[in-house]
């Protein structure tokens, strides 16, 4: 029953600085080692930045995309992996050999790439095209998956991905602190960050208010529960192009409690102990064993129509 060591973190990333977001992942993939981790978790996004590539043309996405693994930005995390003897965890946009675009996320050891997931459900920018498959690959013996953002808010994926094995799902975000149909949410004013050190509480309390944490609290911790899974949910923290994000990346173990989370209003980096025990005490393994998709298997594969479009801007939360 080998445990395993997992870190996520939360920074500030810079719109289209991939040398200043590698630097910054550098040096906090250095903590979670330092602090024993086996692998760090990043943001969405988190080599290239986000929410700045809704107004990129199709010239400028592929200017920014990469290919994977043969891109720069890969033999970076390479690189850092290998000082670190960790493996790395990251986002960024991808080209194919065709030109077609990507929102990707990888998994980087001193070998190179491990594993590279394509976003389902990407709606940033009307150049992306969506993946196609889930990934599940191993980490010191466990079995873990990706899913991006948006992805995990279908609970039809989180689901798949765990009856496909997974033990451990990754959940890269670039979350929380926008407009929504949902009751409470909504932007966070900018000036409270600039102003985080002589008044922390007017920003703690819209970060851990609707806008935020609160509503996060409302699902993710059941994406968890209900499939006897670790969730290791990352999301940036500080402006993301014009927007404030409050990062509160977690660590979520199969019973639904939080284990590890980051809470300064900087950037920061946490670690757990994963271990196996959990993955079949939980609730949610004894659901799954229960399932009976006889009675529902034909109703949940078909299709729907009309086919809802998503906006970058209001995710349907």
């Amino acid at each position: 029953m080998n445990d395993i060591r997992i870190a996520t973190a939360q920074f500030e990333n810079r719109s289209n600085d991939k040398a200043y977001n590698l630097g910054v992942i550098r040096e906090l993939s250095r903590q979670a080692a330092a602090d024993g981790a086996d692998a760090v978790a990043f943001h969405e996004c988190s080599v290239t930045g986000y929410t700045f590539a809704r107004n990129l043309s199709r010239e400028q996405m592929l200017e920014l995309s990469e290919i994977i693994p043969g891109g720069p930005s890969i033999k970076a995390l390479q690189d850092i992996a290998a000082e670190n003897n960790i493996a790395v965890l990251a986002g960024l946009f991808e080209k194919d050999a065709d030109d077609n675009l990507f929102k990707a996320y990888v998994c980087v050891d001193k070998n190179g790439l491990v594993a590279k997931y394509r976003k389902l459900h990407p709606f940033i920018n009307p150049h992306l095209q969506p993946g196609n498959e889930y990934v599940i690959f191993d980490l010191k013996g466990w079995k873990c998956s990706m899913l991006i953002c948006y992805d995990n808010n279908i609970t039809e994926n989180v689901r798949a991905t765990a009856l496909l094995g997974a033990e451990i799902i990754f959940m890269p975000h670039v979350t929380m602190c926008t407009p929504s149909t949902r009751p409470g949410a909504g932007f966070v004013d900018p000036a409270l960050w600039e102003k985080r050190r002589e008044d922390p509480t007017s920003l703690r309390l819209e970060f851990d208010g609707m806008k935020g944490r609160s509503w996060l609290m409302k699902w993710l911790p059941a994406r968890a529960y209900d499939n006897a899974v670790y969730a290791v949910f990352s999301n940036p923290i500080g402006m993301d192009d014009d927007q404030l994000k409050n990062g509160c990346s977690m660590i979520i173990d199969p019973f639904g409690d939080v284990i590890a989370e980051c809470r300064k209003l900087d950037n920061e980096v946490v670690t757990a102990t994963l271990t196996r025990n959990k993955l079949t005490e939980a609730g949610g393994h004894r659901y799954r064993l229960a399932r009976r998709p006889d009675l529902y298997g034909e109703v949940i594969a078909a299709a729907h129509t009309p086919v809802q479009k998503v906006v970058w801007l209001q995710e349907k939360e």
